[in-house]
């Protein structure tokens, strides 16, 4: 995928543009006309041969036969002609095709890209928060460590030191309550 840009000869072309399925069928109806012709001249001489074998009529049926063999050389004469006439051309939309491709490819690949930057960005703004979120959490334990409350102070000295390592955290409390009643 070359990552060049189209070639000016294909933006201003209006043949060179994206199209439909109804779209490239008239597109290749009008640009090789004696195909369908043939292939509606076979139709309609294996129809015919289809009644005059009805019908009871071998000569019809072997002459209709016999055009169906020639309408079938004329279509495989007009796609022969039509491909060596249009190759250039078919060789020109293709290349069109592939850099649209590669367009849509390369616009998939930057969206995807800014997505991932945005997420990326997301992903580090909340990082940041949640840092400043527990620096500020260290200090206020730093700030409530270095200035004791005298509640704290009143439920430490009622408990013993060698106390504060065994009991727990409801023991101290239950102790606590009933030394004051």
């Amino acid at each position: 995928m070359s990552s060049e840009p189209l070639p000016s000869s294909m933006e201003d072309n209006p043949h060179f543009q994206e199209e439909t399925g109804l779209q490239k069928f008239r597109r290749r109806f009008k640009e090789e006309p004696l195909i369908p012709l043939g292939c509606a001249a076979t139709c309609y001489a294996l129809y015919r041969a289809y009644r005059s074998m009805k019908a009871g009529d071998s000569v019809e049926m072997n002459k209709m036969f016999r055009a169906r063999i020639y309408a079938q050389f004329f279509t495989l004469v007009a796609v022969v002609a039509g491909g060596m006439f249009y190759k250039t051309e078919r060789q020109q939309r293709k290349e069109f095709e592939q850099a649209v491709e590669a367009r849509k490819s390369q616009e998939k690949r930057d969206a995807w890209l800014r997505e991932l930057e945005i997420r990326d960005k997301e992903d580090r703004d909340w990082r940041e928060r949640h840092a400043a979120m527990e620096s500020a959490a260290k200090e206020a334990g730093k700030a409530s460590a270095a200035k004791p409350v005298p509640e704290q102070d009143a439920a430490r000295s009622v408990v013993e030191p060698t106390e504060q390592k065994s009991l727990g955290v409801l023991a101290a409390v239950r102790e606590l309550v009933s030394r004051q009643r």
